[in-house]
């Protein structure tokens, strides 16, 4: 018989209680609490240079012995750090990676490596932190000088097992020394880096002047100065706002030099804020769009101690001017800004300060630090005379001393029976006391005694320091003078001046420059097409009625005119014209440019100058050469009124060449061959010139082309040749009459 399953009571669900709050409280009592840790713990330095993941490395680093001796695997740095740091080891071993020799972060860094550990300025990565080995730089000798001495507050690790100082005494403003940046909650940070010897020289100056202008401040601290090295495009407007408001933007750009025999540039400095691997697939990315046709190929030549990117280029190329594009152009990179927010924790509060008072900030926390170690050194010395002076008493009786301790019956009675035999104090003689039997005798206490002297000058001193901010500032200054000696270097990133540059360009040079050929259609529309587009497939397509009226070879560079049958010219750059394929029906002139109502294209002609003529044919039979410099403009008119002749429609338009020979025909189906020379010159572009072609009344010519003889020559050509002007011309034979219909339309 099947158990009879229990029957489940039904369990009464309460409903959650709803507790009413303002939104302004759950924010204050839960996230506050996270963005103020963002803020004070995390993402912005405070006044010694550090974010506190990396003082919490550095300092793991110096109890671990790293200052000295050899290196040890990254993996045991990384392990030992999470005792204070528990982000974990991965987010450990990236903060590592920038402080040390082998990343190039910094201008001075901090921990002395050898492994792989990526490039500034490069996407290589870095290696696995058991391959690499790490210890501290010498610098730090003077970042933790006084550590030991009450320097800085103390403060327990996260599980209060262990301390860690909240602040390193550096002994230089490593804060702009070392660059910085970080995203908090609400703030950020991006401090950049400035050369040590002139944030020294700038520091002593503040020291002994007790304070500095910006404008003196900017004479010494010349400019930032970043590890990737580059150019400065110097702007003393922009420095003075950010020296003053520690807001701002820096300009950099890249060092570049060109190889001759290679025909290549090479760019071997770069922006701090930019790698060489964006640098180049930027450019790529510009090439395959057309923009820099002049460049065959890009590569980067990143090798163990260089960084290079190379640009191939196509013959004749110039490269400065090239070079000027690329820098000009925004999407390469390869001049960049670095925006500048000085924004550092002083005293647990976030405040964005510009360089002087930084350096104020830094000079009046470094003389608290000094302060600090002086007092801890006074008191130790200090101790040590007041034990000696108890000493030098009992050097007038010392086998009274003897006497006192071997006559004393009990062990707790030896002290203050030395203290009412000699009247010194319980520290003096637990110190009697202790000392060995062996060194009771005359020389070793005459040595110690001795000291007096010494420690009395030493303690004088030292209380002379603590009491005097002039004296604690001098040996500042004599701090800085050891450090700049020992560890300046001389600037990387150099200083150009944007008035100077010998390498900017005008509009017209930015252009890119490539053959390509443009087509004409007899209802205006116009297409620029390069030898790449026509290869394979070169078949025009037009609308309906339409068809090809002129082709031409030109480059990007030159201009184009464009006449219309209202006697206006219109200017345009080929540029301004997309490339296009054949099969496309290519751009409206009339449109793009903005023609008068109903107004058409005549011709297109372009030019790379204007130091030519034009030949024009109308319609009443007369034709004119003028100058084409009497279209050029000092200003960038796109429309020229009155361009030409408008007393007769003009049916064609050339440049004028002593080799031309034009082929004219009127709509009596007579034509006539005249040679460039035959037509008359003139000055003013709106002259009619002379008579060509005689007409009868009601005739008109309807055509000219450009006539070629080796390619195409008319059958019986010595009939339509005139030497005297103007002329009836010949009527066409038969065979003519169908060379133009296959070759004239």
């Amino acid at each position: 018989m099947a158990k009879r399953k229990k029957q489940e009571l039904p369990v009464e669900e309460k409903p959650a209680e709803i507790a009413v709050q303002e939104i302004a409280d759950v924010l204050e009592t839960n996230y506050m609490p996270y963005a103020m840790s963002v803020i004070v713990s995390r993402s912005i330095p405070e006044i010694d240079g550090f974010k506190a993941s990396h003082r919490k490395l550095l300092y793991t680093m110096y109890k671990m012995g790293l200052l000295t001796g050899n290196r040890t695997k990254s993996t045991n740095v990384v392990g030992a750090t999470m005792k204070l740091n528990p982000h974990g080891d991965a987010a450990i071993y990236e903060t590592l990676v920038r402080l040390t020799t082998g990343k190039d972060a910094l201008l001075h860094p901090f921990i002395d490596s050898k492994g792989t550990f990526g490039k500034q300025g490069s996407d290589i990565v870095f290696a696995a932190s058991r391959y690499t080995e790490v210890k501290l730089d010498k610098i730090c000798e003077y970042v933790f000088g006084g550590i030991e001495k009450d320097a800085v507050d103390f403060t327990d690790n996260y599980d209060h097992t262990i301390t860690e100082p909240l602040l390193l005494p550096v002994a230089f403003p490593n804060v702009l020394v070392a660059p910085n940046s970080g995203i908090a909650v609400g703030i950020a940070c991006n401090i950049c880096s400035f050369n040590l010897n002139e944030i020294c020289d700038a520091t002593i100056a503040l020291l002994q002047k007790g304070g500095l202008t910006d404008d003196e401040l900017l004479d010494i601290v010349k400019a930032p100065d970043f590890t990737t090295g580059g150019q400065y495009l110097y702007d003393r407007e922009k420095l003075l706002e950010i020296y003053r408001t520690g807001h701002g933007t820096v300009r950099l750009r890249s060092k570049y030099k060109y190889d001759k025999k290679d025909n290549c540039i090479e760019v071997y400095e770069i922006p701090y804020t930019t790698t060489i691997e964006s640098i180049k697939d930027s450019i790529v990315k510009l090439i395959k769009e057309g923009s820099f046709r002049e460049i065959s190929d890009v590569r980067d030549e990143i090798g163990k101690d260089s960084m290079k990117l190379a640009i191939d280029l196509k013959r004749g190329v110039d490269p400065d001017k090239l070079m000027a594009r690329l820098f000009r152009n925004s999407r390469t990179h390869l001049e960049d800004t670095f925006r500048c927010n000085f924004n550092v924790l002083i005293c647990g509060s976030p405040r964005v300060l510009g360089v002087a008072d930084l350096l104020e900030e830094w000079s009046a926390f470094r003389i608290e630090c000094l302060r600090r170690v002086f007092t801890f050194d006074w008191e130790k010395k200090r101790a040590r005379l007041h034990l000696l002076e108890g000493l030098k008493k009992i050097l007038l009786d010392i086998d009274k001393a003897i006497r006192i301790i071997r006559h004393t019956e009990k062990d707790s009675d030896v002290i203050p029976n030395l203290m009412s035999g000699f009247d010194i104090d319980e520290l003096q003689a637990e110190y009697i006391a202790n000392i060995k039997l062996r060194n009771l005798n005359k020389e070793y206490l005459l040595d110690n005694i001795d000291e007096i002297e010494g420690l009395e000058k030493e303690v004088a001193d030292l209380y002379s320091l603590i009491q005097s901010n002039a004296k604690i500032r001098k040996y500042i200054i004599k701090e800085l003078e050891a450090v700049k000696s020992k560890y300046g270097k001389p600037r990387k990133t150099e200083i150009i001046y944007e008035d100077g540059l010998a390498d900017s360009v005008s509009e017209e040079d930015e252009l890119p420059d490539y053959p390509v050929t443009v087509f004409l259609s007899k209802e205006g529309y116009f297409k620029k097409c390069t030898a790449q587009s026509l290869r394979g497939n070169d078949v025009q397509k037009f609308k309906e009625n339409d068809y090809l009226v002129s082709v031409q070879e030109t480059t990007n560079k030159s201009q184009v005119l464009f006449f219309t049958d209202k006697a206006q010219v219109y200017k345009a750059r080929v540029s301004e014209f997309e490339d296009s394929k054949a099969s496309s029906l290519g751009v409206f002139v009339p449109v793009k440019l903005g023609f008068d109502p109903d107004e058409k294209v005549i011709a297109g002609i372009c030019l790379n100058d204007l130091n030519c003529d034009f030949a024009l044919f109308f319609e009443n039979g007369k034709a004119v050469r003028i100058p084409a410099s009497g279209y050029e403009t000092k200003t960038n008119r796109r429309k020229l009124k009155n361009a030409f002749f408008d007393g007769s429609p003009c049916v064609g338009v050339f440049v004028s060449n002593e080799k031309n020979e034009y082929l004219v025909r009127t709509d009596s189906m007579r034509a006539l061959l005249i040679k460039d020379k035959q037509i008359a010159k003139k000055t003013t572009r709106t002259s009619y010139g002379s008579a060509v072609f005689t007409l009868k009344k009601g005739q008109k010519v309807i055509s000219a082309v450009i006539y070629d003889k080796e390619k195409e020559p008319l059958q019986k050509e010595s009939r339509y040749r005139k030497s005297a002007l103007p002329s009836a011309g010949g009527i066409f034979e038969e065979e003519d009459v169908e060379f133009l219909q296959q070759t004239l339309i």
